[in-house]
C-alpha cells in the first residue's frame, strides 16, 4: 500500500502514456477524434462494481496530518486571522504538498471522486471547522464564488428553500436532488452534522453514462451536444435576460466534459416559454435518460457521509445526487455541511460552446461559479442571499 491508503496501482505516472481507443488507460477519460459513438476510456469511466474497494476513492487522514491540521489552527488563532485574512502564511500545512497533489491527480485524471475520511469534527466547534475547511481550501484550489451575493463558503442545510422555483437553489433545502452537476470545476463539501435520516450521497461517472447512451441510444446523443437555453436561476447580472445556452455533453481536445443541472433547463422554458423555442420531445427523453441510468444502482456509488468527511468530486466527470433527509429538531444536531467550489491549477480546457458559465476556458484557470455583483465575499450562507 502506499501513503494515504492508495494502491500502488493508482500511483503510476500515465500522464505521458498515448491513450489507444479500446485500451484502458488508467488516468484518462478522452479518445480520439473519431465517430461521435466510440466510447470514451480511462479511470472516469466507472460503474459501481469498480469502486467496491473504498481504497478507490477514500483517502484516510493519518494521525501526522491531523495534527498539522491542529497545528495550523492553532498557529491562525495566534495571528488573530479569520476568514477573509486566512492564507498559506498564517494556516502553515506542514507536510501537504503530496496529498495536495495526488487530490488534483485523482480527480482530474482518476476516477474523479475523492473522500478525505478521518478528520474528528466533534473535537472542533463550527467555527473552528469553518476556518479549518477554508484553511485546506486554500491549499487545494481557488474558490470561486457560489451565488451574486459572493459566498465563497456556502452552507448546506435546510433554509426551508424550493428547489422548483423560479430562484431556488438545492442546497438550501431539504428535499431530494437528483443527479446533476454543480457549477464549477470542482465542488467540495465537508460535513459538520449529518441528518436524522437520509441524505444519503450518490455519485455517477458522467462518462459511463455518456458511453451507454452512445450504445444504446445513439438517436438521442447528438442532442445533448447541442446547446439549450439554461435558466440564470437569479444570478444574472443586472440589464441580462434570465436564460443563456449550452450544451450538456461537450469535448475539447479529446477531453470530454459533461454539465448537467436539467433542473435549470427546464425552469428556462417555464420562465420564458413566451420567448424561447419548446424542447423537443427528443430532447426532454434524453436529458431524463442521463438521470435514469445515473440512478440504476449498477451506474452509482452511495455514501453515507460521516462528521469530518471532505467529498471532492470533479463536476465535468461526475453527478452527484442526494437523498431527502429528516432534520434532528435541536438547531446545533441539523444536517450541516459546508460548500465550496473550487478551481483546479491543472484542470481541463474547455469546449468555447462553455463560455457562458466558464468565461475562461483554458486548462487551469481560474473560472466558474456565479460571480459576485458587488464585488463582496461572504463566507456564510444565509436565507435572504439567494
Amino acid at each position: 500500500m502506499r501513503p494515504h491508503g492508495i494502491p500502488l496501482a493508482l500511483h503510476v505516472d500515465f500522464m505521458h502514456t498515448p491513450l489507444q481507443r479500446g485500451a484502458f488507460a488508467p488516468f484518462a477519460n478522452e479518445r480520439k477524434e473519431t465517430a461521435m459513438t466510440d466510447d470514451y476510456t480511462g479511470a472516469a469511466n466507472w460503474v459501481a462494481k469498480d469502486l467496491e474497494d473504498p481504497h478507490e476513492w477514500i483517502i484516510q487522514l493519518s494521525d501526522a496530518q491531523i495534527a498539522a491540521i491542529d497545528g495550523a489552527l492553532r498557529a491562525a488563532r495566534a495571528a488573530g486571522a479569520g476568514l477573509p485574512t486566512l492564507t498559506q502564511q498564517n494556516f502553515p500545512l506542514e507536510g501537504f504538498d503530496a496529498l495536495v497533489k495526488e487530490v488534483h491527480e485523482r480527480l482530474e485524471n482518476g476516477r474523479g471522486i475523492i473522500v478525505l475520511r478521518g478528520l474528528p469534527a466533534a473535537r472542533y466547534s463550527k467555527d473552528e471547522l469553518r476556518l479549518i475547511y477554508w484553511g485546506l481550501g486554500l491549499y487545494l484550489g481557488t474558490a470561486v464564488s457560489q451565488s451574486s451575493k459572493g459566498d465563497f463558503l456556502g452552507d448546506v442545510k435546510d433554509f426551508g428553500a424550493d428547489t422548483f422555483s423560479s430562484t431556488g437553489r438545492g442546497y438550501m433545502s431539504k428535499q431530494h436532488l437528483g443527479f446533476h452537476t454543480d457549477t464549477a470545476d470542482v465542488v467540495a463539501l465537508i460535513v459538520m452534522r449529518t441528518a436524522k435520516a437520509g441524505g444519503l450521497s450518490k455519485i455517477s461517472s458522467s462518462v459511463a453514462i455518456r458511453n451507454e447512451i452512445a450504445r444504446t441510444r445513439p438517436d438521442l446523443l447528438e442532442l445533448l451536444y447541442k446547446p439549450f437555453y439554461w435558466s440564470w436561476k437569479g444570478q444574472e447580472a443586472p440589464g441580462e435576460k434570465g436564460y443563456y445556452q449550452q450544451p450538456v455533453y461537450s469535448e475539447h481536445e479529446g477531453k470530454f466534459s459533461s454539465r448537467d443541472i436539467r433542473t435549470h433547463i427546464y425552469q428556462a422554458h417555464q420562465d420564458f416559454a413566451d420567448e424561447l423555442p419548446p424542447l423537443s420531445e427528443k430532447q426532454k427523453e434524453a436529458l431524463e435518460l442521463i438521470g435514469q441510468l445515473a440512478d440504476e444502482p449498477r451506474f452509482h456509488l452511495s455514501m453515507m457521509f460521516e462528521p469530518g468527511d471532505i467529498q471532492l468530486l470533479n463536476n465535468h466527470v461526475t453527478l452527484h445526487s442526494r437523498t431527502e433527509f429528516e432534520d434532528w429538531p435541536e438547531e446545533d444536531r441539523k444536517r450541516h455541511l459546508l460548500r465550496m467550489w473550487l478551481s483546479m491549477p491543472n484542470t481541463r480546457t474547455l469546449s468555447p460552446l462553455m463560455s457562458a458559465i466558464y468565461l475562461d476556458q483554458r486548462g487551469g484557470a481560474v473560472r466558474g461559479g456565479f460571480p459576485s455583483r458587488d464585488g463582496k465575499r461572504s463566507f456564510e450562507t444565509v436565507k435572504a442571499q439567494d
